[in-house]
């Protein structure tokens, strides 16, 4: 019989909630086992936002990730940004994104503005 579903409060418990996991993979949707494993990875899912945060990326490796996911180049986000040696500026972080390049990318490309208007890992350190 499984054990009692509980809330992950310490290591221990959430490499065990990983190993139950593991065990439940692939689990019908639906079913007792896929019921409890939905649940699992919501539990994991909490622990790890409140004990692993991710800090979000900074807008120039949100660019260049998008950049890698659509097979984009440089010379594509020159209608968004500018002429190539403002795209170059602002890939190289010599250039802050002016709002109208945030707009442009944010409709044209889909980036979260709110990463968009973050400061660059750079202009952090500053």
């Amino acid at each position: 019989m499984a054990t009692e579903l509980k809330p992950i409060r310490t290591k221990a418990d959430y490499k065990n909630a990983l190993a139950e996991v593991e065990r439940l993979w692939g689990a019908k949707s639906g079913t007792a086992k896929g019921d409890r494993l939905d649940v699992l990875a919501t539990l994991i899912d909490a622990y790890e936002a409140k004990h692993y945060p991710m800090d979000p990326p900074d807008p120039i490796e949100a660019i260049q990730f998008r950049m890698e996911q659509q097979g984009l180049s440089r010379r594509d986000l020159e209608p968004l940004i500018g002429t190539r040696a403002r795209v170059a500026e602002v890939m190289n972080r010599k250039r802050s994104l002016s709002i109208d390049m945030i707009r442009r990318l944010h409709e044209q490309l889909g980036i979260s503005a709110e990463i968009l208007i973050r400061p660059t890992r750079e202009e952090e350190a500053a």
